[in-house]
């Protein structure tokens, strides 16, 4: 692939936008669309070609990549009116980047592949540093020639792909066992980090602690850090941890299955957006419980 080839970048939130910015980095001529004139705005302070519409930013690309929030997102920029998939190559790529369930990831490849498109199922995770840098997780399932076909751009994203295999779908489950994961791992953080408090502890020494013994999670040192500084400007807002562990309950009852740990956190988030930090950073279910007295 020549490196200069066009890529749309379809959706420029926090991690949309550490991608874009990554690719425009390796030489490739990417073109960005967001529903959000401020995000567009930040694009193009950024240097990043804004088009009018999903479409335009598809026209003549290679790939697109579509990194909204949800699969009803997914849907409009992709089938909706100016929507990318009828603009794109013939053969050219989607990946779909954003956590939503298996069957909607299902539906959307299968209306791709009937277009003559390669649909790459390609969820990822690791914050918008790391979408900056290439160096965030991509869990990647599509067909071996697709894959192929997209290596460089694929590897261009990420220095950690797991190639789950031909099967579509799997990434989106594998994100959402991951995310649950994540989920569990924040509220636990949380709720022994607010317990410390309420035993007059220092939180941050608390925190130091944990970080060196067996207590450490990647999610609860990066999230409680910026929670003691009292810094809850949002990098993941409190609802999607809410959408992506509500979707993974969904996920284990269609497979006839509980998991009732991720219930009670799935439940947490649900509370904390209810309670008024939907759109604050995940953070801020450390403010939750110091609110709420554990």
């Amino acid at each position: 692939m020549n490196p200069f080839t066009a890529v749309a970048v379809l959706g420029v939130g926090n991690m949309g936008m550490g991608m874009a910015l990554r690719l425009r980095d390796r030489g490739y001529a990417v073109r960005v669309r967001d529903i959000d004139p401020a995000r567009e705005a930040q694009a193009r302070a950024e240097g990043l070609t804004v088009c009018a519409s999903a479409a335009a930013a598809a026209t003549g690309a290679c790939c697109a990549i579509v990194a909204v929030v949800d699969a009803a997102q997914a849907e409009a920029v992709l089938f909706g009116s100016d929507g990318a998939a009828a603009a794109l190559l013939p053969a050219a790529a989607v990946m779909l980047c954003p956590t939503i369930a298996p069957q909607d990831t299902e539906a959307l490849c299968e209306r791709l592949l009937a277009q003559g498109l390669d649909p790459i199922d390609a969820p990822m995770s690791g914050g918008p540093q790391r979408a900056r840098e290439g160096t965030m997780s991509l869990m990647v399932a599509c067909a071996d020639a697709a894959f192929e076909r997209q290596r460089l751009v694929i590897e261009a994203l990420s220095s950690a792909v797991f190639r789950l295999g031909p099967r579509l779908g799997d990434g989106a489950r594998v994100k959402l066992v991951n995310n649950l994961l994540a989920g569990i791992n924040l509220v636990g953080a949380a709720e022994a980090l607010a317990l410390a408090e309420r035993a007059g502890l220092d939180a941050s020494l608390m925190l130091d602690v944990i970080e060196r013994s067996s207590g450490q999670s990647w999610i609860g040192s990066d999230r409680l850090r910026r929670a003691l500084a009292g810094d809850l400007a949002p990098r993941a807002h409190t609802t999607l941890l809410n959408k992506d562990t509500h979707l993974a309950l969904d996920m284990a009852r269609r497979l006839g299955t509980d998991t009732p740990v991720g219930a009670q956190a799935a439940a947490l988030f649900a509370r904390a957006c209810e309670s008024g930090f939907a759109s604050l950073d995940d953070a801020s279910l450390l403010e939750l419980l110091r609110r709420d007295g554990l």
